[in-house]
């Protein structure tokens, strides 16, 4: 089994020597092969040369640079697709994730899980800036999205290259991989890990990131429940919206005809003309996001579920490629530049 240790960097250059002295002998104590990916995003402090000299000084070493800083979801991305190893461990740079949990993690996942995600049930950071903020969003992710998780917010994850693979990151998403590996079928698990106290540098978190986390919360939410059917929450809304338009005009009518309301003056009228155009809008773009659904799975080949295991089926291909063909077209997919969930269909076409 090879190994992948990816870890975004941002202005740790008093943390690196001491990061790749903590890592690299539990990665050696493995008895796996290994490969540590950092990804300087757009550092300031001289992290770029300190990471020069690590990756000089060991060829295990591999270091992405972003021409600015676009986030540490960029960098986690980055570091996903550019993975190579069978599983992909995350970290943070600032060593208060503790690299000896990496074993433990490890063994996690060879109970059959897909991905193992840390638990800084003993965490040591200021209570009420950082804290007491993570608790309440921990606790309110859970209940949205029905995943039971004590900490979101923990760098620390262990997962098998296929779900790394399959996760796209945006926004402030890195945080969720958990709910959405196990929204594509991943069985997750939490352990209780280690955390240390930061000792070099400042935090690059606030609590002003919270409510960033909670507008991500509401596209988690989306994407896990009706990614694949929007006109269930567009249509829901616009037959509320009938509904009460509906309700509405029955007042109006009956105001009218019992007493005597005019029914051009009456404000319920406007309500429900309002409800109706309301209730209309919510249809149109439940049609219209369920012809953006198909077009995205569509156009890309990709399908809306996850095979884990296949038994008794022919290796055939559907267009009829013999071995030298599909070969071929593996390594065509595999080396042509392309977005980094280039699969085997778009190497068909590129072929």
């Amino acid at each position: 089994m090879k190994l992948s240790i990816v870890v975004p960097v941002y202005n740790e250059v008093e943390t690196l020597p001491r990061l790749y002295d903590a890592l690299l002998p539990v990665l050696r104590g493995t008895g796996h092969e290994y490969e540590v990916l950092l990804i300087d995003d757009g550092s300031r402090d001289g992290s770029w040369d300190v990471l020069q000299e690590l990756a000089e000084k060991n060829s295990h070493i591999k270091v992405i640079r972003f021409r600015r800083n676009y986030g540490q979801t960029a960098a986690m991305n980055a570091g996903l697709h550019e993975a190579t190893g069978d599983v992909v461990v995350t970290m943070d740079a600032d060593l208060q994730n503790d690299p000896t949990d990496i074993p433990m993690m490890l063994a996690k996942l060879d109970e059959g899980y897909d991905l193992v995600h840390g638990w800084r049930k003993n965490r040591q950071d200021k209570a009420i800036s950082r804290k007491l903020p993570s608790k309440i969003a921990n606790w309110l992710i859970s209940r949205v999205t029905g995943f039971p998780i004590h900490d979101l917010g923990c760098t620390l994850k262990a997962m098998r290259s296929e779900i790394a693979e399959d996760i796209q990151l945006y926004g402030e998403m890195h945080r969720f991989i958990p709910i959405l590996a196990h929204w594509r079928g991943a069985r997750c698990a939490e352990v209780v890990t280690k955390h240390h106290a930061r000792q070099f540098g400042v935090s690059k978190y606030g609590i002003g990131r919270t409510f960033r986390v909670l507008l991500d919360l509401l596209t988690v939410k989306y994407l896990t429940s009706y990614m694949t059917s929007p006109m269930n929450l567009f249509g829901k809304f616009g037959l509320w919206s009938f509904t009460f338009a509906l309700i509405s005009c029955i007042a109006t009518i009956a105001m009218k005809m019992v007493g005597g309301v005019d029914m051009t003056g009456n404000p319920l009228l406007l309500l429900t003309v309002f409800a109706g155009f309301v209730g209309m809008q919510f249809l149109v773009l439940g049609m219209l996001g369920e012809q953006g659904v198909r077009t995205y799975y569509e156009s890309q080949g990709k399908t809306y579920y996850t095979v884990r295991t296949r038994l008794n089926m022919s290796e055939e291909s559907p267009l009829g490629e013999n071995d030298e063909v599909r070969h071929a077209l593996a390594v065509l997919a595999k080396h042509v530049p392309a977005a980094p969930s280039m699969k085997l269909h778009d190497a068909r076409r590129a072929a």
